[in-house]
């Protein structure tokens, strides 16, 4: 008895070295570092007369538009001009891990406002963090992620805006790869502006939509939503009327095998009441990828 006892001690002592061995060959080894690079994002955006860059996503177009508004000639008596912009966002991120992304860098733009392209120059910084607040992983319950961000334009003197962008998303993924899914979310932006006679209202989002991705690792997304601003005064009168108007947003991306974006095109449509056209072209640029 005393040999058949340590027999099956010394079955069951394998047997685990054994399994223990498979789970660290089946165990992927965790990466070295988290992921670092630069977001670059290039926008062109077309807005109407009597209206401000507002939409989906963080608020840097929105601000440096704010910004020019109130520091060349928008007044009272003619309003906001029509604008043609062209932002390049820099912002460094660090996807800590596969849940949570810090960001931060500056935006630069070039404006148009019926008198030819102004000089490139830096409008605002931002600092931002995305987190998954809940993972679905093949649950009930979709996966909720936050994202927050605020955005200072530049410069520091009369009319400079803060700006707080929150998101909060609901993605219900359809099927264990996470390659297909609907989506649901919330956008509020709160702005402050270093005016005394001036003000802009919040503008809030809400949106649902879907994405698909196909084997080759292109991912297509569309978003369709209710766009309501409060509107925005200078000196007592109104600069840009308040509206609640529909808007849309489709993007196509390139990831990898590990979901990391390789590529993306953005187009967003807003009314503002009048149509506001954005197109975004992302391009990644990696200094560690996982």
């Amino acid at each position: 008895m005393r040999a058949v006892a340590m027999g099956l001690t010394c079955l069951t002592i394998s047997a685990s070295a054994a399994f223990s061995a498979d789970d660290e060959e089946d165990t992927p080894a965790k990466p070295a570092a988290p992921n670092l690079y630069l977001d670059l994002r290039t926008t062109y955006a077309s807005v109407p007369a009597g209206a401000l860059g507002l939409g989906f996503g963080t608020t840097s177009l929105s601000a440096a538009l704010e910004a020019l508004a109130v520091r060349r000639g928008a007044t009272p008596s003619n309003g906001l001009p029509a604008a043609k912009s062209i932002a390049v966002d820099l912002p460094l991120t660090v996807d800590v891990n596969d849940r949570v992304s810090l960001y931060g860098g500056v935006t630069g733009t070039t404006t148009d406002i019926g008198g030819g392209w102004s000089t490139f120059d830096i409008t605002s910084w931002n600092i931002g963090v995305q987190a998954d607040l809940h993972r679905q992983d093949g649950g009930a319950i979709p996966t909720i992620t936050l994202q927050s961000t605020l955005t200072q334009s530049v410069p520091n003197d009369q009319g400079m805006t803060n700006s707080l962008n929150d998101i909060l998303e609901f993605d219900y993924a359809l099927d264990e790869d996470e390659t297909r899914g609907w989506l649901a979310g919330l956008q509020h932006t709160y702005t402050a502006i270093a005016s005394p006679f001036a003000s802009i209202r919040s503008n809030t989002i809400l949106y649902a939509g879907g994405y698909y991705q196909w084997p080759s690792n292109w991912k297509f997304t569309g978003r369709l939503g209710v766009q309501s601003f409060g509107g925005a005064q200078l000196a007592g009168r109104t600069l840009a009327e308040s509206f609640t108007q529909p808007i849309l947003r489709l993007d196509l991306d390139r990831m990898d095998d590990n979901d990391n974006r390789l590529f993306g095109i953005t187009a967003q449509i807003a009314w503002t009441p009048k149509p506001s056209y954005q197109v975004t072209v992302r391009t990644p640029l990696y200094a560690v990828r996982n």
